[in-house]
């Protein structure tokens, strides 16, 4: 079984074929999903869906790009969330992304720092988006993060950071960009990691893998991402679907 850790299954893109996407990712054996909110609205989203499909889990939080939007009293939504929705299983999509200029850094810190501190008090996993933002990601997280545990989805970083982060007891995300031919960092980091810290995942509709590159992603497609795994480790496919699922079912504590 493939367990596809970081699905935006919410998005508009599935509005015309939203089933005919749930059936061909259990058809590609994919039997587990977490659906990762961006902001608010998202998050109930992906909650009302993950009550509708079995197999299907959410997580909630704000992300980086939409930390502008934060508002008093959404800290204290998610924590309800969290604590009322047995099938909320993490905080996330959050972090930095500094690759735009806006929202303002500052603006982005407050809010990610907010999303780790939710995630420390309420002892659930984190899914972090980092973007051209590794530094100030890994200081927030060593001031405010003592103890928490998640993973770095689409996981971009060095073999330095990817040591610490393998320290600290971080999980590692990755998606159809490890599928590229020049993905060359990506691909080292891959062959470096313990097999037991890795996660797959598709990030659809976005990221699609080098076989349907330029096309709509979907869950069914994160078999590409296992198979590009096991080739550069030199293990079978269905090893890395075995280990794979089972590191996140243990993160995300899902029987």
């Amino acid at each position: 079984m493939l367990f596809d850790t970081h699905c935006h299954v919410n998005d508009g893109a599935y509005a015309e074929d939203h089933p005919a996407v749930f059936d061909r990712a259990a058809a590609a054996g994919v039997g587990l999903m977490i659906c990762p909110a961006t902001d608010m609205e998202t998050s109930a989203q992906c909650i009302a869906m993950a009550r509708e499909h079995d197999g299907l889990y959410a997580a909630v939080g704000i992300h980086p790009e939409e930390a502008a939007k934060a508002q008093d009293g959404d800290v204290d939504k998610l924590r309800q969330w969290i604590q009322s929705e047995e099938k909320v299983v993490a905080v996330g999509e959050v972090g930095l992304d500094y690759h735009w200029p806006e929202p303002a850094r500052d603006v982005q810190q407050a809010v990610f720092i907010d999303m780790v501190k939710l995630a420390v008090e309420l002892d659930v996993p984190i899914i972090i988006h980092d973007r051209e933002a590794h530094g100030d990601t890994l200081d927030i997280l060593r001031q405010y993060g003592k103890g928490i545990r998640g993973v770095f989805h689409c996981y971009s970083g060095s073999l330095e950071m990817t040591d610490e982060l393998l320290r600290m007891g971080f999980y590692f995300g990755f998606d159809g960009p490890l599928t590229y031919p020049n993905s060359k960092r990506a691909k080292r980091v891959a062959s470096h990691l313990p097999l037991d810290r890795m996660l797959i995942e598709t990030d659809c509709p976005y990221l699609t893998p080098q076989a349907h590159r330029g096309q709509r992603n979907e869950p069914a497609y994160v078999h590409y991402v296992a198979e590009e795994i096991a080739a550069l480790r030199g293990i079978d496919a269905a090893e890395v679907a075995r280990a794979t699922t089972e590191n996140a079912k243990r993160l995300f504590a899902i029987p």
